[in-house]
């Protein structure tokens, strides 16, 4: 066993505050990592306050995790100790069903351990995530971190990063595609690089007029204010592909008269309330409305190595552990720019 420490939110209400734990002994086929960072998703918030159904406490959140290889199971060939490694959204799958066979393991038809808030392929052991010292991870599912790059903000990426990064690569957004990116934080703010790397011209929908400024340096040519309804006339039919990563409740209708035909609006954000739409505003040019989660493996290294490459990285601030409950209630009043990332040393 691995004594752990962490922190832990005990109730919806509790806030977050220290814990301890044993992580299992390591495995043939496990690598041990020392954390170095985590990110802060605003699905940590949602799950840890018990927003999105039942929780089973302690909750440790975290999913957006990066650190150093400290020990390896005598069968794992991909890692040797000393190596940088990441851990994103789940940690184990059943790797026989067609989707794990597509490598699209978070979409597992028997089970996906997620990374915390979920349980181990038993279904029964719990899973405690990256706001802790020490994580122990199979190594099919550890991601590996380039040298030399910077840590605290790579660790966003194996959440955000993939999240934005799966839709924009499965819609084909390349150069010369004009992409709209709605909401601009922790989730927008990553759309808006990775569009902008893959060449698109990339529009920033936000209802915060002083994001304006932000948006133009993150890589956007154009920003719309979306709080007028004016506005939207100004690019009607205009983009290729919308992703949307607003997470509060708010009308789609708008945000479909500015797609091209056949143009599709991607949605990551996930609202506690539901959302609405008219049917015209889809049939009306045979747009689509669609969905994305996170990515497999496979194209979560794919992301990685596409950011070592151009240098995308997420915008953060770096806090101790401390400060976790602050970085909370801030994150969900939007008082961040982008992502907060947890120095695990503070564990």
């Amino acid at each position: 066993m691995i004594l752990t420490r962490a922190y832990a939110a005990q109730s919806p209400t509790s806030g977050m505050d220290t814990f301890q734990f044993d992580r299992r002994k390591p495995r043939a086929d496990d690598v041990v990592i020392e954390i170095a960072y985590c990110g802060i998703c605003h699905s940590d918030i949602h799950t840890a306050r018990g927003e999105w159904g039942e929780v089973h406490y302690p909750c440790v959140p975290g999913h957006e995790i990066v650190g150093r290889v400290i020990q390896v199971g005598k069968k794992v060939k991909r890692f040797k100790v000393g190596d940088l490694a990441g851990v994103g959204c789940f940690v184990d799958s059943c790797g026989k069903c067609s989707s794990c066979k597509a490598n699209e393991e978070q979409f597992c038809q028997v089970h996906t351990a997620f990374t915390y808030a979920s349980t181990e392929m038993d279904e029964e052991t719990p899973t405690f995530g990256g706001y802790s010292s020490h994580i122990v991870v199979r190594d099919k599912f550890c991601l590996k971190i380039k040298k030399g790059v910077p840590l605290e903000r790579v660790a966003p990426l194996l959440c955000a990063g993939i999240t934005t990064y799966s839709p924009l690569k499965r819609f084909k957004v390349k150069k010369g595609s004009k992409v709209a990116v709605v909401g601009l934080g922790g989730l927008g703010h990553m759309a808006v690089k990775l569009a902008k790397a893959m060449g698109a011209e990339v529009t920033v929908f936000s209802t915060s007029p002083g994001k304006q400024v932000d948006a133009k340096r993150l890589g956007a040519k154009n920003f719309i204010l979306s709080t007028e309804e004016e506005n939207f006339q100004s690019v009607a039919g205009k983009f290729d592909v919308i992703v949307d990563t607003v997470s509060a409740q708010h009308s789609f209708t708008p945000y479909l008269a500015t797609l091209k035909r056949g143009g599709t609006m991607v949605l990551v954000g996930v609202p506690p309330e539901a959302n609405s739409v008219t049917s015209g505003s889809l049939i009306m040019g045979r747009k689509s409305l669609t969905g994305s989660l996170i990515g497999g493996i496979k194209e979560t290294q794919e992301m990685l190595d596409f950011c070592f490459k151009k240098k995308v990285y997420s915008d953060i601030e770096l806090i101790d552990a401390k400060r976790i409950n602050e970085a909370y209630d801030r994150t969900v009043k939007g008082q961040v720019k982008y992502r907060f990332v947890i120095d695990a040393k503070t564990f």
